[in-house]
């Protein structure tokens, strides 16, 4: 009887799933039904109704995240023998971009409490061949960003922000993403906005964006009303159905962050198990809660955790890497990351992400901190 019970307690609050209305449905199915499918009239609407929202000149709508990072740093012409300073805790995209041009990624520690970079360790690892610095807003938390660009200032080094999860975010009143000469987005299903695969990269630079514009589509230049082959370029452009889905979410994106915010503060009041540490929010920023990591005391087991969760209908997981860590780079690197990176390792080895997004309602994360607590 008690086993019945339980069974009809449990409830099924995976960690992610996209929401994706009728509304969206009706977007995709009209351009399919248009023939227009590669980056036409729906890709240039969502540059454009972007580019307005974030207040920034000029968005590019490109195949992924990934492929956002990889064109800024081609089209800043960094190559073999230059250096990129990255945080050692993120998706691992974000150091592979590196490698892919040759340059070679300088990993710094994060600071625990935000899950970003720690910005007072960044001087002491730029050289003369530092070309550019990339840093993370983790989760959908901006970096401490005015200090970054100080220091870019200073040493007159470019900034690639690197704001996957953070579309939405602000620090004070400005959106992440613009702070640098180029800003990175991801519309992944893990995003606030999601077209499956896809991204875009903005930037207040008009002829860096004409750059990636004829990067994305094979090097291809209008000249003259004739279509020039002007460099070595890639095929890394969007949709026009996965532009479409994106317009259609754009119209509910502040009160889809309204609601990540709202879930995020019962975590903060409900969840009171003392193994559990909770993010934490510096007063100048706005988080968007692309995910709502902590970190567990050093006594818990993660794995342990995360089983007896999902027995009960909740899924959980690591939230990024420590890069420097993974296999690839340790084999190239052999970086002692424990003793280099001691905030990075304890978020990857200890941290978890709880499920977060806008298709949960309150009791939903009650009911998840509730069994947390009781761990």
């Amino acid at each position: 009887m008690e086993t019945i019970k339980l069974m009809e307690l449990t409830r099924n609050i995976p960690l992610m799933s996209p929401d994706i209305t009728e509304q969206d449905i009706v977007a995709v199915t009209d351009v399919l039904r248009s023939g227009m499918l590669v980056q036409g009239k729906k890709v240039a609407e969502m540059e454009e109704h972007l580019a307005t929202y974030l207040q920034a000149d000029h968005a590019i709508a490109l195949s992924n995240g990934t492929s956002t990072l990889h064109l800024a740093l081609l089209a800043l012409g960094i190559g073999p023998g230059d250096e990129v300073i990255v945080p050692a805790f993120s998706y691992i995209a974000t150091a592979n971009v590196v490698e892919l041009v040759g340059a070679k990624p300088v990993f710094v520690d994060i600071d625990i409490r935000t899950f970003n970079i720690d910005v007072e360790q960044i001087e002491k690892h730029i050289t003369k061949h530092t070309k550019a610095i990339m840093p993370v807003n983790e989760f959908g938390l901006a970096a401490d960003l005015s200090a970054i660009m100080q220091i870019a200032k200073k040493y007159n080094i470019p900034v690639i922000e690197d704001s996957a999860c953070a579309l939405g975010a602000r620090e004070n009143s400005r959106f992440a993403g613009t702070f640098g000469l180029f800003g990175s987005f991801s519309f992944h299903p893990r995003k606030a906005i999601t077209s499956g695969e896809g991204g875009v990269l903005v930037t207040n630079d008009k002829a860096l964006a004409d750059k990636i514009r004829i990067l994305r589509n094979h090097g291809i230049e209008m000249q003259n009303g004739v279509m020039e082959f002007v460099a070595a370029g890639f095929n890394y452009r969007m949709t026009d159905f996965q532009a479409a889905m994106v317009n259609s979410q754009l119209q509910r994106l502040d009160a889809t962050i309204e609601k990540r915010q709202k879930l995020a503060a019962v975590y903060e009041s409900e969840l009171n198990n003392p193994g559990f540490v909770k993010p934490i929010v510096p007063k100048d920023k706005l988080h968007t809660w692309q995910t709502y990591h902590v970190v567990l005391d050093k006594s818990l087991n993660r794995n342990d955790i995360i089983t007896k969760l999902r027995e009960q209908g909740v899924g959980t997981n690591y939230g990024a890497q420590c890069m420097p860590y993974q296999q690839f780079f340790q084999n190239k690197y052999r970086l002692d990351c424990d003793k280099l990176f001691p905030a990075s390792m304890l978020a990857y080895t200890n941290g978890l992400a709880l499920p977060l997004y806008e298709k949960l309602n309150e009791d939903d994360i009650k009911y998840v901190s509730k069994l947390i607590n009781n761990l």
